[in-house]
This record gives structure tokens, C-alpha cells and sequence, in this order.
């Protein structure tokens, strides 16, 4: 098995502070693990490398054939490839998305804009798109500082379900950690809930 964590807060995390989300999907990686010993993990965290805007330049980069690009536009797409050929070797993603604003983050939206490429994550057909990144599971650990769950004010959880859909990727479960801003109670409440999500989707074993 192949694992892809991909933190998208502007945050850090480390083993107790931080970025939540980052580090609530480290401990579902670690559940991950506990079950399949021998996968082979890779974490992109956007905060510590975060990936540029698609700006006009990167635009130009890609629209124009790889054997006429200069050497700054060959090495802008490169950056993207890395992206992308890590999602495509990946069996499972859990992604660790905080919610900004009510949506996802800019590092979430850059990831997604590198990873989304005609003819190579998913095509148009004379019936429709189809998504080329098929096969994969994913979690996704989403934190806010509100509750918004199946609210119309939850912009981000939909938008991630459809984007993911293009792309191929349909299998897809959610860890809610919300209330993070309405006070410590609160707060662990919903960090206890998010962990017991985790539990019902892996199992009770202690994370390694």
C-alpha cells in the first residue's frame, strides 16, 4: 500500500501542537500503518514547502509543448509533475484540510491546481469529463472553528467531494473535527469526536 498525506494548513504541526488537522491525520496515517505494516508513506506538507499560485507564467508553461518550453518553464511544470505523479502512485490520500473562510485553504487550492491537468488526471469525452485518478481511497480530516457540518455555510466539504469526483477519485470519507474556536470544551469535544470517527472507520488500535 501506498499512503499520500497531504497537509494543507499554513500551519506546522508537531506531535502536540499546530496544525490539528495535520496532526489528526497523522494519527489516522498511523491507524493506516498499524493495519498495513508494510506501507510506504509520503507526506507532502504544504506549510513547510508550499507549492506555488497557477499564476500566467505557469499557464504559459503548460500550454506551451514540452520540447519549446524554456528552461524556468520546463522546471515550473516539474514542479506540478511531483504533484501529480504522487497521487498517481498512491492506493490511499488523507488529506488534512482546516477550513479558511468557510472553503479550503490556498495551499489546498494550489495543490489541487497542480494536480488537476487535462489528458493526464482526467479528459473530456464526447459524454462528459472523465477522472483518470480512479482506484484510491480517501479520508479527509476537515477542522473548523465552527460547526458547519451539512450546513450551507460548508463550502469546503463539497467542494473537495466534487473536485476529487472529477478526478476519478469517488471514495471518499470524511473526519469532521469541528467547534475549535467556541472554546476549550467544545473544542475537545470535537477533537474526541473526530477521533472516534477514526475509530469507526479503522478500528480501536492504538496508532503507531
Amino acid at each position: 500500500m501506498n499512503i499520500l498525506q497531504v497537509n494543507t494548513s499554513a500551519r506546522t504541526a508537531t506531535a502536540d501542537a499546530g496544525s490539528l488537522s495535520s496532526r489528526l491525520a497523522a494519527e489516522l496515517v498511523g491507524r493506516l500503518q498499524a493495519r498495513q505494516p508494510a506501507a510506504r508513506v509520503v507526506v507532502r506538507d504544504l506549510a513547510r514547502d508550499p507549492h506555488p499560485v497557477l499564476d500566467e507564467a505557469a499557464l504559459q508553461a503548460l500550454f506551451t509543448p514540452a520540447e519549446q518550453r524554456s528552461p524556468a518553464a520546463a522546471a515550473r511544470v516539474a514542479q506540478d509533475d511531483v504533484l501529480i505523479a504522487e497521487v498517481q502512485a498512491a492506493d490511499v490520500l488523507v488529506i488534512a484540510s482546516p477550513m479558511f473562510n468557510f472553503g479550503v485553504t490556498a495551499q489546498l487550492k494550489n495543490w489541487i491546481d497542480a494536480i488537476a491537468r487535462a489528458r493526464v488526471t482526467f479528459q473530456y469525452t464526447a459524454t462528459g469529463p472523465v477522472g483518470l485518478l480512479t482506484g484510491k481511497k480517501v479520508y479527509v480530516v476537515a477542522t473548523r472553528g465552527g460547526i458547519h457540518r451539512d450546513l450551507p455555510s460548508d463550502t469546503q466539504v463539497p467542494y473537495i467531494r466534487q473536485v476529487l469526483g472529477f478526478l476519478g477519485m469517488t471514495d471518499v470519507e470524511v473526519i469532521y473535527a469541528e467547534a475549535q474556536g467556541m472554546g476549550p470544551d467544545a473544542s475537545e469535544r470535537g477533537i474526541a469526536e473526530a477521533r472516534a470517527q477514526i475509530d469507526a472507520l479503522l478500528g480501536a488500535t492504538a496508532a503507531v
